[in-house]
């Protein structure tokens, strides 16, 4: 019951008797139950009525706790405290690089934390903290599984370190899978199928079928930065050669603009000559989106999504038409009928709200609500 309205799918009594089957007095009770361990809250108006006095509306209390969740990236970090729905409270930057190792990583982003939570959780206790990394995450363990770009940080357990400060459940996703998740559940709840791509100082992709994050069988699904092109020799920082990302990601670009004498470092550095309008960095993006746009059209025959996301530092109309160029010709007709290509709409929040996201409906799941009133 607490998932149809969660989901707005019945939200009011009446509703749920005709989605569940269950008698009146059997969901008056539970409805009941449910507002009493306050997870539900009756708001006045909404619902249809036949007459007489209207029902009351059921909600999910989203104001009942908070979360704390982080977006860790190459080069920086973003905290937040959220609702339970994922709307974000306070947030932080952290100048601190993948590279230092998940001690120095970590202690920043549970520094950050604990300052949000004495800053904006106003008195509201923290239910659950996420993590989202640039680096496949393996499911069961939650720790991070041979990630290319993040030395020492292998098999690392990211939920002790961080649950030594804040003792609550600490889930770890990948970057990717946590943006696919955040910009599928705000903007395209309806479909069965959608893919995000990320392209910033690396490129990754996640996926969301049916509702939920598809992590393959060991959390290395959507590595598409690692792909090798064939005739490409360019060195990759996994220490492979022709990878994608070694051609086409904001790291290979900017390489490719400080040799042509523009300064940059990162794929955030690119973003920052894109919005410039620098016409070495519009050019370079849409070439590495033809290269992306060739890789992805794989993808899409394989996957046949409805939704195909541009997001991270890169995304911009440079990157989309690239990308467009290098896919359509290389894809079926079928494959791309009903394909929505587009530009990501969360922007830089797009990982933590998926994040909040994921901890709540595991959280909140129906098994966890029923194993909690056993």
């Amino acid at each position: 019951m607490l998932q149809l309205i969660r989901r707005s799918t019945a939200n009011t009594r009446r509703e749920i008797q005709q989605v569940t089957g269950l008698s009146r007095v059997t969901v008056a009770q539970r409805v009941e139950t449910l507002m009493d361990a306050r997870l539900i809250a009756e708001v006045a108006g909404g619902g249809g009525a036949t007459g007489g006095r209207r029902p009351g509306h059921l909600e999910f209390d989203v104001e009942r706790s908070v979360l704390v969740v982080a977006a860790v990236d190459t080069a920086h970090s973003r905290t937040a405290l959220t609702d339970l729905s994922g709307r974000i409270l306070e947030t932080e930057t952290l100048d601190v690089s993948i590279r230092e190792g998940p001690k120095v990583v970590l202690a920043a982003l549970t520094a950050s934390m604990r300052r949000l939570i004495e800053v904006a959780a106003d008195g509201r206790t923290v239910a659950g903290a996420g993590i989202s990394v640039p680096g496949p995450v393996d499911p069961k363990t939650r720790r991070p599984s041979q990630p290319p770009i993040m030395p020492g940080w292998d098999g690392y357990p990211i939920t002790d370190h961080v649950g030594d400060t804040i003792p609550v459940p600490i889930f770890v996703e990948n970057d990717a899978d946590a943006m696919a998740f955040g910009e599928q559940s705000t903007n395209f709840s309806t479909s069965t199928s959608v893919c995000l791509v990320k392209v910033s100082t690396g490129i990754g992709s996640g996926l969301v079928i049916n509702g939920s994050v598809y992590h393959g069988i060991d959390g290395g699904a959507g590595d598409i930065g690692h792909i090798r092109i064939a005739g490409e020799d360019a060195l990759c920082q996994c220490g492979s050669r022709g990878c994608l990302a070694a051609i086409a990601s904001g790291r290979a670009i900017a390489i490719r603009l400080s040799d042509g004498g523009t300064p940059a470092r990162s794929g955030r550095d690119v973003r920052r000559l894109l919005q410039q309008g620098d016409t070495d960095a519009l050019r370079l993006t849409h070439e590495a989106g033809v290269r992306i746009g060739e890789v992805m059209a794989t993808v899409v025959s394989m996957i046949n999504p409805g939704v195909l996301i541009v997001s991270g530092d890169l995304a911009s109309s440079a990157l989309l038409a690239g990308l467009r160029e290098g896919l359509y010709p290389r894809s079926l007709p079928r494959a791309t009928r009903n394909l929505v290509v587009c530009l990501g709409a969360l922007d830089a929040n797009a990982g933590m709200i998926g994040m909040a996201r994921i901890v709540t409906d595991s959280l909140f799941s129906a098994e966890a609500i029923n194993h909690q009133f056993r």
